[in-house]
């Protein structure tokens, strides 16, 4: 997945009117305002209540759905192999959110705080906050792109990490 591609998948939902955010490798690196490594998808937060919008406007586009967990997230694939994982919102009238987990007590839990914008190929494009970024970044064995993706954070924005 190309900085290109995400670009294309932004416009293709906001032709939509569907509200998204970039999480995972991809809004690392748009927090960082560069790509610092491949990304084999792009993970996107959006609204539920805007589902769908969302899976209409993949379908339209080719996308077919090559995974299912809802409520908690699903992945559509392209024809050519770029995917997208799709993680659904519940919005607060605060602006908060929260996304179900496999855990029904424990949700995923999204500040309002955490709805930043970023930078893809030089554009601004929304995604989650270095803080959101960290949070989800716990309570497992990271991978090497985990690794790679927090010393990141480290060395552009001089904080703290757990690895």
């Amino acid at each position: 997945m190309t900085g290109d591609d995400v670009l294309a998948v932004l416009a293709l939902l906001r032709r939509a009117e569907v509200d998204v955010w970039i999480g995972g490798g991809w809004g690392i690196d748009a927090l960082i305002g560069e790509q610092t490594r491949q990304h084999r998808d792009v993970d996107l937060m959006h609204r539920q209540d805007q589902e769908a919008a969302v899976v209409a406007a993949f379908s339209e586009a080719g996308f077919e759905e090559s995974l299912s967990w809802r409520p908690i997230r699903f992945v559509v694939t392209a024809p050519d192999g770029r995917e997208v994982d799709l993680h659904p919102l519940v919005f607060a009238d605060d602006d908060s959110a929260v996304q179900a987990s496999h855990d029904p007590e424990r949700p995923f839990v999204y500040p309002s705080s955490c709805f930043v914008t970023g930078t893809v190929e030089g554009r601004t494009v929304p995604c989650l906050s270095v803080e959101q970024q960290v949070y989800f970044h716990q309570g497992y064995e990271p991978t090497d792109r985990d690794r790679h993706d927090m010393a990141q954070l480290r060395r552009v924005f001089g904080i703290a990490t757990h690895f």
